[in-house]
Formats: C-alpha cells, structure tokens, sequence
C-alpha cells in the first residue's frame, strides 16, 4: 500500500498530490489523522533506544520522521486557518530538511514533541469537523503547487501521516535487521 518513494512535492507538485491522497484511498480523513497521536505514541514507546538513528546517513531516523509529522502539523495548522480567514492567502513552502536540521538535531523530548503534535492535531481535527462542507473548499495559493483547498490539504495531511509512518518503521527495520 505505501510506497518507499514519494515524488517530489516541488518538482512533479500533481504527482505528490495524487500520490498522498492515493495513500487515504477512501478512508475519513478526520479518523486516519485523529489515530495518529496514539500510534506515535506506541511507536516510540516500542522503538526503544533505535528511535534516533539513522539507517543509512542520508536518511532520517525515525525520530526525525515524527519530528517532520509535528513540523508539517505546526505549518497546516496556520495554513487551514488563513485559508478558511482571508481570500486566496498565500502558502509558503518550507525546506524539510532544514527544519528537521535547524530545530530538531539534538531532539530529545520525544513526548513533548508528540504531545505538541497532539494537540496541534486535536485542534485541527475539531477545525475540520465543524467546518461546513462548502467552506472546505476555499483556496489558498502555496508557492509551490498552486490553488489548493482545505478540502485538498486535510486529506494530504492524512496520507502524508501514513508516508512518514511507514518511513519511521522502515528506518527501525532497517537498524533491527540490518
């Protein structure tokens, strides 16, 4: 079901999209993405004292992965919100890799980090919920892929948890069975 390769979200901008969405199928996106705290959750308890390295050096560990799931969490949470406020806001992108370099080398709050994502997450979700159908459709313009809707965001978020989940088990796979 999920793929080891994403297409690049700036080169091939469609291609990412469909790919996300193609990793929710037709599940709720509301319920894929409120499973998600828990699931860290258990994750990082059973990763053990593999959850910061890396399996190769190019490749982040499974820490680094939940810290990009918080760091993409802390960036949708602003653009649901100008997107749902103002007329056509613009999204700007940001760099991954230096986020997770610039602000999580030396991570080593793994709860906090989760229980930030957590609540950042039960916000969105409780967003998402009480917002009317015909209002998920407003726009706003990232920088990168061009008009995109709430609708359209909320349901990458969801495939984008199960991407970087499936990443962090395999970076922990890897380093268990090398």
């Amino acid at each position: 079901m999920q793929n080891a390769q994403s297409p690049d979200p700036i080169s091939d901008p469609k291609g990412y999209q469909t790919h996300l969405l193609s990793l929710l199928g037709d599940d709720d996106p509301a319920a894929v993405q409120a499973g998600t705290p828990p699931t860290l959750r258990q994750f990082a308890a059973e990763a053990g004292p593999y959850l910061p390295l890396r399996p190769e050096p190019a490749e982040w560990s499974a820490l680094e992965c939940i810290a990009h799931i918080a760091d993409a969490e802390i960036v949708m949470s602003a653009r649901y919100r100008w997107g749902l406020a103002q007329d056509e806001p613009p999204l700007i992108g940001y760099d991954q890799d230096l986020w997770i370099e610039g602000l999580h080398a030396d991570e080593s709050d793994t709860d906090g980090l989760i229980d930030l994502f957590a609540a950042l997450r039960l916000a969105n979700v409780t967003l998402w919920r009480r917002t009317p159908s015909e209002r998920r459709q407003r726009l706003g313009i990232h920088a990168e892929r061009g008009p995109e809707s709430y609708d359209l965001a909320f349901r990458m978020i969801a495939g984008h948890d199960r991407f970087h989940l499936a990443q962090a088990r395999r970076a922990l796979e890897a380093l268990r069975d090398p």
